[in-house]
């Protein structure tokens, strides 16, 4: 406040020739600034003292730390004001005394002003988007002041913003503070009377509360594939956001791990290594700066692969009312669990077939219960679990503890000097011990020295070398474990020579016969070994004989003559032979060969080019004169090479022509079948063909194909040939074969 106070600086002396002054003569001090007056004595007299006085009448005392009065010498004293407040104005008044003289004193008015300040205007002043800012400016002067604020050098006022106010304390307002406000808000104070100003500069500064964003809400991996994962979050707000992250609430930096997290230098990205199940979470980014914080969620969704956790072997006993076999499994999605034998799957159709198996399952849990235990049920159980992402599978095992079986054919079929052996196939567990018996006496014994005995773990072999009538009849086989016991009886039976096969079809040419016939209906017991084929000419004695392999002739259904007279009229005859001896002799039965065909070199042309032969002159008389007539006979057998196709189950079987015996080839008989199959319809091959494709063969099979050239003299005896296809492919590839190409059209396999 300043202060009005204005007394003259006045000299009171009683003899005139004391005179006191002050200077200056009048004082005028800024609050805070600091000023010195001088008081001197001017006359010829003597003087004792000089003092100083305050305001309100009391002596100054020297050297004080503020107000301070220093004598200089006998004429003059100095009073000083350090830092002066308001409390510091008024009169101060210097006073000599002289013994002579008496007592004079000057007086000097002090005025102490407040020069305008700025008392609580801070820089920078900070606030949060959105909110009502109020920038803070106090001003202080001894006369009140005029505030002007100013934005980029405009009056704020002048701006016809309405959300700029200023309050009845002078300070600005700023109603839902912007980003766009922040700047340098200058507060400008002004007092007309001293044509005064001061201003002070204030930096505003707006923070914006962060926002934060997750690249996506929802990321998925799979466990135990050393795969990696990173979580991104995208932070706004000013100042930056500082991001951290917790994991189902923790603080991850609490739990972090350097080999396992890893995070971005700014902390927007947060890695997972290696990652498993146990990572499976929800994660929080939070965005935080001192505007405020924000969040973002992010669930991590773990899928697993299935992993069986649990199997258990189990033993049990035959005819045991019900056994279960459990098998666990973990992975997501939940997986479904499934179960095979090494023979089947086990479907729902064989669940309900007959009721002994019942499987079920809950959640990762599944049981499969047998009832009525079985000797077949047991072996190996494989448990499969499977899902999206994949399966796993474990084998458990069954076992089943069961009396001897006993199995093999009953009747074995042998003859005298003829060693054979007698099965016993053993089905046990535990395993069990296994002895032979005839007519109650352990075997072997001195009584039986052509008989021994060779086991295995599943069967017991009886060798017996009958050597009478005596060595046949009851073998008797008996095994025996800890749960029981079983016998089984086993007949030696004599073997016999085989009925008569039954000649059914005889087709003649000039030299040679085929004979069709059905196999003997009775074996004797034993293999058919070899087919004897007689023959001979009507009203000849001696039969003619060959014999045939059995495997051939079957193959072909008939055995071929060869030898003969043409136009003549035969009898033929078969048997079969086993290794007992030969069977019964079927009827004869009676054919006439064909005439010889006229052979000339002219007509060569006919034997070499055509399929069918043409009519030629008889020349026989001139030929008798020239060359003897060539034999004519049955072709020899073709050559066979075969090149599996790129499909895998297809074949092309070349038929390689070989001397057609003197007579043109008609054509080719192909047979063929899979091992253990039936054969396929026979395919007639014309004779200017030189190939055979055979498709759509099983895949991962054995075959045998048999070819026969037939001319007009006979069949020739059957090439053969074996090959074994691919096994099938995951994707068959198209053939290579076109239906168009070169000497193919016209074979078709069917």
């Amino acid at each position: 406040m300043l202060l009005t106070q204005s007394l003259s600086n006045c000299a009171h002396s009683l003899p005139a020739s004391l005179q006191v002054d002050i200077v200056p003569s009048q004082g005028e001090i800024s609050v805070g600034e600091s000023k010195f007056f001088l008081c001197q004595v001017a006359g010829e007299a003597k003087f004792k003292d000089i003092s100083w006085f305050s305001p309100n009448g009391e002596r100054l005392s020297p050297n004080q730390q503020r107000i301070s009065v220093v004598r200089n010498d006998d004429f003059s004293s100095t009073l000083t004001i350090y830092n002066a407040n308001i409390d510091d104005a008024g009169i101060y008044k210097c006073v000599v005394s002289s013994p002579e003289e008496g007592d004079s004193e000057a007086t000097v008015n002090v005025k102490i002003f407040q020069k305008l300040m700025f008392k609580n205007a801070p820089t920078p002043q900070e606030f949060k988007e959105g909110d009502d800012a109020v920038i803070v400016c106090d001003v202080v002067s001894s006369l009140p002041p005029t505030i002007i604020w100013k934005h980029k050098g405009r009056d704020v006022i002048l701006k016809k913003d309405v959300r700029f106010i200023v309050l009845s304390n002078n300070y600005l307002q700023i109603r839902g503070i912007k980003k766009t406000d922040e700047g340098t808000y200058r507060c400008e104070g002004r007092i007309l009377a001293r044509g005064e100003i001061n201003f002070k500069d204030i930096q505003v500064i707006v923070n914006v509360p962060p926002s934060v964003r997750a690249r996506q809400s929802t990321m998925n991996a799979t466990a135990n594939l050393s795969q990696s994962v990173t979580l991104a979050c995208d932070a706004d707000g000013f100042p930056e956001p500082t991001v951290t992250w917790t994991k189902d609430g923790e603080p991850l930096e609490e739990v972090v791990d350097e080999d396992k997290f890893s995070l971005s230098y700014d902390g927007s990205e947060l890695q997972i290594r290696r990652v498993d199940k146990s990572d499976e979470a929800e994660y929080i980014c939070i965005a935080e700066n001192k505007a405020g914080e924000a969040d973002a969620t992010i669930h991590l969704k773990v899928f697993a692969k299935p992993k069986i956790t649990y199997v258990e072997n189990k033993t049990a006993m035959e005819l045991e009312d019900q056994i279960t076999l459990t098998c666990e499994a973990s992975g997501d999605p939940i997986p479904s669990i499934t179960w095979r034998t090494s023979t089947r799957n086990i479907s729902n159709e064989e669940k309900t077939l007959d009721g002994r198996i019942v499987v079920r399952s809950h959640a990762r849990v599944s049981s499969l219960t047998l009832k009525d235990i079985q000797y077949t049920d047991a072996g190996e159980y494989v448990c499969t679990a499977s899902n999206t992402i994949g399966q796993d599978s474990q084998p458990m095992y069954l076992e089943v503890q069961y009396a001897p079986k006993l199995q093999g054919p009953v009747a074995v079929y042998t003859w005298e000097g003829n060693q054979v052996n007698i099965t016993c196939e053993v089905f046990a567990y535990p395993s069990a011990v296994i002895s032979w018996f005839r007519d109650g006496q352990l075997l072997p014994s001195s009584n039986y020295s052509n008989i021994k005995i060779y086991n295995t773990p599943s069967a017991s072999y009886l060798e017996v070398t009958p050597d009478s009538e005596n060595d046949f009849g009851n073998y008797n086989c008996t095994a025996v474990n800890r749960i029981g016991q079983e016998s089984s009886e086993f007949i030696l039976v004599q073997a016999d020579t085989p009925s008569s096969p039954s000649i059914g079809r005889v087709e003649p040419y000039s030299s040679s016969a085929q004979v069709e016939f059905d196999e003997p209906e009775a074996t004797g017991g034993v293999p058919i070994l070899r087919y004897k084929a007689e023959w001979r000419a009507l009203g000849e004695g001696d039969w003619h004989t060959r014999l045939y392999d059995a495997k051939e002739a079957n193959v072909e259904g008939m055995v071929t003559i060869t030898g003969l007279r043409p136009e003549t009229t035969y009898a033929v005859r078969l048997s079969a032979v086993n290794g007992k001896g030969v069977g019964e002799l079927s009827l004869p039965a009676e054919f006439k060969t064909q005439p010889v065909r006229k052979y000339s070199p002219g007509c060569a042309l006919c034997s070499s080019l055509l399929l069918a032969p043409l009519p030629c002159m008889d020349l026989t008389s001139s030929l008798s004169q020239t060359s003897p007539i060539p034999a004519l006979r049955e072709p020899s057998a073709p050559k066979l090479e075969g090149h599996i196709g790129e499909d895998g189950n297809s074949i092309k079987v070349n038929v390689i022509k070989q001397d057609d015996g003197g007579s043109p080839i008609r054509h080719y008989l192909i047979k063929y079948k899979a091992h253990s199959s039936e054969w396929k319809p026979e395919i007639r091959l014309p004779s200017g063909s030189d190939h055979v494709m055979l498709k759509s063969l099983d895949w991962n099979a054995d075959y045998e194909v048999y070819v026969v050239a037939e001319n007009q003299q006979g069949k020739s005896k059957p090439a053969h040939y074996a090959f074994r296809t691919s096994a099938q492919p995951t994707v068959i590839p198209g053939t290579a074969v076109c239906p168009g190409d070169p000497g193919t059209a016209a074979v078709s396999p069917w």
